[in-house]
């Protein structure tokens, strides 16, 4: 069985653009909306890079900024000032 690299974040304001960038930036990632978050499951790797989600935001947004809207995660984490990387991998 797969092991699948998960994010789930609050639904509000501050998590609406991470979510756009999250979903631009990897295909086939399956989202589940439930009441206050959101859960988005992805295969292989699940990355969240700072430039997608500055773009959306129109300002400076550090990848450990992902902390504040997070409830959960499953996978290894890789971070770094450029992206948060969230996989399986060794």
């Amino acid at each position: 069985m797969a092991q699948i690299a998960s994010l789930t974040l609050y639904q509000n304001d501050e998590a609406r653009p991470i979510i756009e960038a999250i979903l631009a930036d990897n295909p086939g990632v399956r989202v589940m909306n439930m009441p206050g978050c959101v859960k988005l499951d992805s295969d292989g790797p699940l990355v969240v890079k700072r430039t997608s989600v500055e773009a959306r935001l129109g300002r400076p947004w550090e990848p450990q900024e992902l902390q504040l809207v997070l409830i959960s995660m499953a996978g290894n984490l890789e971070e770094d000032d450029d992206q948060f990387v969230l996989s399986w991998r060794h």
